[in-house]
């Protein structure tokens, strides 16, 4: 097949800065066997094209991104036919991908991967926050063929909006990231992570509230916080605020493989987000044998009590208890750790590949004869 792919970015060049390691281990799985098309709108501020893991990404850029998208998307399909267009992340990516996918006569699939069905009104985010993203979402997503999303909290907001959907969660590449079997607890500080981008919509006020509790409690930690900084500074004064600056260390964007040394010697990974369609890093954590507490957003909500421990979004105190309940508790650790493994293991990258395969396999079937019928149009 020949597919059209769909994203904001997370695509470099580079393989190693700005991506996203679950997209890239997704694209090069489908590049083995089919001919991937990948239309990143916003990677770099020019346009361009590149290889990259076997398949050919189009970095759209900036000024008129959505226009230019779907003029990309039709001029490579009068090359040769796609045979569908596939949207990750809803929002822009998925209105390109089936208003292409409609110009052309193609199927299309919208996965929902960020805040497109949210209104945090609060911090300025979601899709749903203004009447112009509930039209064009719910065009999308009435138009699209096919909807899947990372969790199953995503799936029943689908469902409450009277939409069906499908439970495709992002896997890790357990080549590049294998499993390690949970460990017990060293000596010393107990060590603490937390990876995601200094924003909003992760709630490190939270967090650091929630550490601060800990501090006043006695609990002897290190945290180390991994991710780029997009609030110029204000984690790292609220932590100086908070008396934090001997066991808070705030690291900066680290990449996979500088990253995975820092994850193996942590003993709980520690999330605050107000909203999530995954978290990525629960499963790259549960990979690692390391077991998770935070907020009942996303993998977490689905995952707990079992396989992580969740809490009400937004509530440091009960952040803290929690993570002092599993430090307390070998037992209980070990116990969500392995349990989280096997769940993430399960659902690694070469299943989301063979999922996303089943389904397009299932609309090209579907849908052929129509398809036919329209490729003397759109010949080159």
């Amino acid at each position: 097949m020949k597919l059209a792919l769909v994203i904001p970015g997370g695509v470099d060049r580079s393989g190693e800065f700005r991506v996203i390691p679950a997209l890239l281990a997704l694209i090069e799985r489908l590049a083995r066997t089919h001919d991937v098309h990948v239309f990143a709108l916003h990677q770099e501020g020019a346009a361009g094209s590149w290889e990259l893991v076997g398949a050919t990404i189009h970095n759209i850029g900036d000024g008129w991104t959505r226009l230019r998208a779907i003029a990309a998307i039709r001029a490579e399909h009068r090359r040769v036919p796609f045979d569908l267009v596939h949207a990750i992340f809803s929002g822009s990516c998925s209105l390109i991908a089936v208003a292409a996918a409609k110009l052309l006569r193609l199927p299309s699939l919208v996965h929902i991967a960020g805040g497109e069905l949210v209104a945090l009104h609060e911090i300025d985010y979601g899709g749903r926050q203004h009447w112009k993203g509930r039209l064009r979402e719910a065009w999308v997503l009435r138009g699209a063929d096919v909807i899947t999303a990372a969790s199953a909290p995503i799936i029943d907001s689908l469902q409450a909006l009277g939409l069906n959907a499908r439970r495709v969660p992002l896997g890790v590449d357990l080549r590049s990231w294998p499993p390690l079997a949970p460990r017990r607890r060293g000596d010393g500080p107990a060590r603490l992570i937390h990876v995601a981008s200094l924003n909003r919509v992760k709630d490190q006020p939270t967090l650091l509230l929630a550490l601060a509790a800990l501090v006043e409690a006695g609990l002897a930690f290190q945290m180390d916080i991994v991710g780029m900084d997009t609030l110029q500074g204000e984690m790292q004064q609220l932590a100086s605020q908070l008396g934090l600056e001997r066991c808070v260390r705030f690291l900066g964007f680290k990449t996979q493989r500088e990253l995975r040394p820092m994850m193996e010697s942590a003993d709980l990974l520690v999330m605050s987000s107000l909203h999530e369609a995954g978290p990525l890093v629960l499963l790259e954590a549960a990979v690692a044998g390391v077991p998770a507490v935070g907020t009942a957003v996303g993998h977490f909500a689905e995952w707990a009590p079992a396989a992580a421990c969740a809490v009400p979004v937004g509530d440091s105190a009960a952040l803290a208890e929690a993570i002092q309940k599993v430090l307390a508790d070998e037992v209980l650790r070990l116990q969500l750790a392995v349990a989280a493994q096997r769940r993430a293991v399960l659902e690694d990258a070469d299943c989301t590949a063979q999922t996303f395969e089943t389904l397009y396999r299932q609309l090209s079937m579907a849908g052929s004869g129509h398809r036919r019928k329209i490729v003397p149009l759109t010949r080159p």
